[in-house]
């Protein structure tokens, strides 16, 4: 039975597309639009969707009308009495009808859940707001407990994140960042004040008037942390656990839960476009990996990279299939030696990103325990954050803390990627580089050739 899924209208739209238990493509609007965390689909993606059909079923990842309900009980009349957002009525224009409608939270749940390694789990979901729920756990495919509107853990991080200036939606990962360079002073305010309030609209301007950025996101950061570990130790009585929602993206907090824990590397709303698709059909999908978009052909340019980095410290790498999520992992990648001071100034000002901020390291998963000391046995999607041992010799993927976003590299997991981390530490002894997205700060990832060739003419930055 070959399905499709779709998400779109709120922000990120993706589709997706299964055959029984094989995922065959998934991909992001946004990479063929330009238009970041673009929120509706394009004539590219549907094409590219297309091609993948005749489908059986056509799954939409949440329910509007569930959704309307909930905007009219928050005040939003505009959003909820415009007929242009009811799905069904937007996807005309692609000649696409809709078969079956998921709940939001159920989609997040099943985009982790079934494409786990395991079978037995407590999945929780943390996001700032599904149709009702913010934030849902559940006992396998059961149910067992929620949260709803107006009341969110999500909605909180996301009201701080936009009372220092950031993007709501889209920036929560700068804030987890900045929260290294602050101190939590005002946990304790906000978990009385501003936990248990409707956070929609932002949190009250006139609060904490004279505190810094840096503490703002230190105090929320301290707060999510603490929140979600209370409701780990408390609810979830398996070794197994799977995090979903945008919420899961916090690798700082994952860090701290001491559970076997599976994220599935793309667990915010535009994971749900796959989601969608066994929390209608209940069938495991056969995880094979997070390159699930467009395909670069040829192979994998190890020669022409290490020579990039070796003269330049720096090069762009486009070749395979896109990856499905956030993250690059080494087939959109910008890759850079991490072992020179100049290192990091020289990639963010390439990104366009505040000079604070570091980049996440890859390394070989036999090596990784060598120089971090992990949390989790593993983190392909760089999902949690390990201490490094050596700081000093790897200054531009080191934090304030002392902690990297660390990304284990298998030959199972990207066997190109695999490949050249081995050559890299054969030539140079280093076992690291410096992975960070094919893209400058607002901009989509990288997807096809003609946008790699773009990048580098703009940037001077070499793309093999």
């Amino acid at each position: 039975m070959r399905i499709l899924g779709i998400n779109c209208l709120n922000h990120d739209a993706a589709m997706a597309v299964t055959d029984g238990a094989e995922i065959l493509w998934a991909a992001h609007s946004e990479r063929y639009s330009k238009i970041k965390n673009d929120q509706y689909l394009n004539w590219e993606i549907v094409k590219e969707a297309m091609a993948y059909g005749p489908f059986d079923k056509v799954v939409y990842y949440e329910k509007p009308w569930l959704k309307k309900w909930r905007q009219l009980k928050a005040g939003q009349y505009k959003h909820a009495f415009d007929p242009r957002e009811l799905p069904s009525i937007y996807l005309r224009k692609f000649n696409i009808k809709i078969t079956d409608y998921a709940q939001h939270h159920h989609s997040h749940m099943a985009g982790g859940y079934y494409t786990a390694p395991f079978d037995d789990a407590n999945i929780l979901t943390v996001d700032s707001i599904g149709e009702l729920e913010t934030m849902t756990l559940w006992d396998n495919e059961k149910l067992i407990g929620r949260q709803n509107y107006p009341i969110s853990l999500g909605l909180l991080y996301s009201a701080v994140t936009q009372r220092i200036g950031l993007k709501p939606n889209e920036e929560e990962y700068i804030t987890m960042g900045m929260a290294a360079y602050g101190k939590p002073k005002y946990a304790s305010f906000m978990k009385e004040h501003w936990l248990k309030r409707n956070n929609h609209r932002g949190v009250p301007k006139d609060d904490i008037k004279l505190a810094t950025d840096y503490d703002l996101a230190a105090s929320v950061q301290k707060v999510y942390e603490d929140e979600l570990k209370k409701i780990v130790v408390k609810h979830c009585k398996k070794i197994n656990l799977v995090l979903s929602g945008g919420c899961a993206l916090n690798c700082v907090a994952n860090s701290n839960l001491k559970r076997n824990i599976w994220i599935m590397p793309n667990p915010g709303d535009s994971g749900s476009a796959l989601g969608c698709i066994p929390a209608v059909t209940k069938q495991r999908l056969n995880w094979k990996g997070p390159f699930l978009g467009t395909n670069i052909e040829g192979e994998y340019p190890i020669d022409s990279i290490i020579k990039e980095l070796k003269e330049n410290k720096m090069v762009g790498v486009a070749n395979g299939r896109a990856e499905f999520g956030p993250r690059a992992l080494g087939n959109r990648s910008l890759l850079a030696d991490p072992r020179g001071d100049d290192v990091k100034d020289m990639v963010n000002v390439i990104k366009r990103r505040q000079k604070f901020r570091p980049f996440a390291p890859a390394i070989l998963q036999e090596d990784v325990h060598d120089y971090f000391d992990m949390p989790q046995e593993t983190s392909p999607y760089m999902q949690f954050v390990g201490k490094c041992k050596f700081p000093k010799e790897f200054p531009a993927i080191i934090h304030a803390d002392g902690t990297s976003r660390v990304q284990t590299v298998t030959k199972e997991d990207n066997e190109g990627f695999y490949n050249l981390l081995k050559e890299w530490k054969r030539q140079t002894g280093c076992p690291i580089l410096l992975n960070t997205s094919l893209n400058i700060k607002g901009k989509p990832m990288v997807n096809d050739r003609k946008d790699g060739n773009d990048f580098e003419r703009k940037y001077n930055v070499k793309v093999v």
